[in-house]
């Protein structure tokens, strides 16, 4: 399974690290300078939660972002899994 919200679709995304030397100007310093540009990537916030359905009397297990936990104690289980297609 990828790392992806099951709700609000968030993926990982590519990004880059920066390695900076030397003391800020106005800390007294020369000025910063960039060394290198690492790549990495930035994952989102996912947990694997077994959610409980009232509606339909069981409960439903999914990948979601914590965000969509967030979105689910707002609206609802049932409306939001079934608006994501999940139900």
């Amino acid at each position: 399974m990828s790392r992806q919200c099951s709700i609000t679709g968030s993926v990982s995304v590519r990004g880059s690290k920066i390695h900076r030397r030397g003391l800020a100007k106005k800390k007294g310093g020369i000025g910063m300078h960039i060394t290198a540009v690492t790549p990495r990537y930035f994952s989102p916030n996912l947990k694997t939660k077994r959610i409980w359905v009232p509606e339909l009397k069981k409960f439903i297990t999914v990948k979601l972002s914590v965000r969509a936990l967030k979105t689910i104690s707002k609206r609802g289980a049932y409306v939001t899994l079934s608006k994501a297609g999940l139900i």
